[in-house]
């Protein structure tokens, strides 16, 4: 993502010293995964809360600029807005935190958002993703042309050589994962991530961003993730500047659980606009 914490030197001692208890960490995973994240009547407002954090995302290699139109019109009316009148929260702006796309789609999203007027931010996967398998200049191009049509947030895969080589790079934000793998965002490894933000903010001061990417499709998932984000970092990292949720298919089904929350029902299939 967009780059701020330019000015700190990073310090690499305190890192080879760091020890993962595995145990212990599975153990915490098990905890938050097990237990009810947020009291029932409380549930409809932490689901719009999480619509906030949304990255509405479209990584298919047929995304069309029609497809991209849809996403970026969901984006800026993420739920029915009679649904959000009957919890009266429909003056109060509600969209996802951005959209992301490929880089070659970006000047799509640019536009539909413009024509939609809103200033929701465009968020792209450069640099080779998913591998960040290619040439540095490439990746470097990648991101410069993406820049250039809009975006105004970078997704960077990194070279995951360089990190099993102890070749570090600071960054804005820590990703779980690309969406892509066969395992993706986990609660085991987020919680070490979020661990070593916490270490790290104590350390320099600087707040780094936190996105689980990949799998996340249930509103209870999404609960999980921002109960967990509440518990290990506190309230100041719940806002979209410090916390993303990377996914497709997330904001229909949060949809339907404000559906049955506001009528006492399920939604059927055309109950809900599609994105």
């Amino acid at each position: 993502m967009s780059a701020h914490n330019r000015g700190t030197e990073l310090d690499l001692s305190w890192i080879s010293k760091i020890q993962v208890n595995h145990p212990a960490v599975l153990r915490r995973a098990e905890q938050i995964q097990a237990r009810r994240t947020v009291k029932k009547e409380w549930q409809a407002a932490w689901l719009l809360k999480a619509v906030t954090f949304i990255d509405l995302t479209t990584l298919s290699g047929d995304d069309t600029s029609s497809n991209i139109q849809r996403l970026c019109y969901k984006a800026k009316y993420p739920i029915r807005e009679d649904l959000l009148k009957a919890l009266n929260m429909h003056d109060k702006g509600i969209t996802t935190a951005a959209v992301c796309v490929y880089p070659a789609r970006v000047c799509d999203a640019v536009k539909a958002l413009k024509a939609a007027g809103c200033n929701i931010p465009v968020a792209s996967v450069a640099t080779g993703f998913p591998a960040g398998q290619t040439h540095l200049k490439t990746r470097l191009e990648e991101i410069r042309l993406a820049v250039e049509d809009g975006a105004t947030e970078i997704d960077v895969v990194i070279n995951r050589s360089l990190v099993l080589t102890g070749q570090w790079e600071g960054s804005d934000f820590i990703k779980t994962s690309t969406g892509k793998e066969t395992v993706n965002a986990t609660f085991p490894v987020a919680i070490v991530m979020l661990r070593a933000i916490r270490d790290f903010f104590w350390k320099t001061g600087n707040k780094i961003g936190f996105k689980p990417a990949g799998g996340i499709r249930s509103a209870k998932d999404s609960l999980a993730w921002l109960s967990l984000v509440k518990e290990e970092l506190g309230d100041e990292w719940l806002k979209p500047e410090l916390f993303r949720i990377g996914a497709s298919t997330l904001l229909s089904d949060i949809e339907r659980q404000i559906y049955h929350h506001v009528t006492g029902r399920y939604a059927a299939y055309h109950d809900l606009p599609m994105s």
